[in-house]
């Protein structure tokens, strides 16, 4: 059974820590972070 009723919940398991602990991360106000640039881009590609 898959408990969905929050994240507070659910622990994580040791490849989404491994995911997180890897993540390039940046500063969003500043332009930095690669994960929002890249996630702002497609969303103007896709709605221009």
């Amino acid at each position: 059974m898959i408990d969905l009723r929050s994240d507070t919940v659910t622990r994580p398991d040791d490849a989404m820590r491994e995911a997180a602990r890897d993540a390039e991360v940046g500063d969003d106000v500043y332009g930095e972070d690669p994960t929002v640039n890249e996630l702002q881009e497609r969303v103007a590609d896709v709605l221009g």
